[in-house]
């Protein structure tokens, strides 16, 4: 398949053709904030602007922008999956998708995108340091409270019985 009917065929997939049978659609709102943010950046760098100016954004320029991102993402984890496969292994990694974004020419993507896959990472690493702490806390609180309540226990029964063993010294010396 050529270049062009392959761009073709992912720019209105049938239910027939690949993509498991579905039409893959970007989140709207998504995409719309997304070019918002970027337009608004690029206007304070181009124009001196606060970033704050809203952009509307036309419905075909967004489909036209949702379509572009579709294809660029189709032939990224065409070309990830392509040096995944070169290097005989099954699942595609970061690294898989930096090599594509060089092999693509968009090398200049990779340092903003290893970046961000690192801070992402750290995220994550911090959300479950806290998760594994707060259950850490629990356990323990939970093992405190039965522990103190075990020895709530023992103690009563220990007085319980010590009461018992008063009792029948005071009973053996009647007799």
């Amino acid at each position: 398949m050529s270049g062009a009917a392959e761009a073709a065929a992912v720019a209105s997939p049938t239910k027939s053709g690949g993509g498991g049978g579905e039409d893959a659609e970007l989140p709207k709102a998504l995409l719309k904030r997304i070019l918002k943010a970027r337009l608004a950046e690029w206007d304070a760098q181009q124009n001196g602007g606060d970033g704050s100016r809203d952009f509307q954004i036309n419905k075909d320029a967004l489909l036209a922008c949702s379509e572009a991102a579709k294809l660029f993402i189709h032939y990224l984890a065409s070309t990830a999956s392509d040096n995944c496969k070169d290097a005989k292994r099954q699942t595609i990694s970061a690294d898989d998708v930096a090599t594509a974004l060089e092999d693509l020419d968009f090398g200049e993507l990779v340092a903003p995108l290893r970046a961000a896959l690192e801070a992402y990472r750290t995220e994550n690493r911090e959300k479950a340091k806290k998760r594994a702490d707060a259950s850490k806390k629990r356990k323990v609180a939970d093992k405190g409270g039965e522990g103190g309540e075990q020895q709530q226990e023992q103690e009563q029964g220990e007085q319980q019985g010590g009461e018992a063993m008063e009792a029948d010294a005071a009973g053996d010396d009647t007799s």
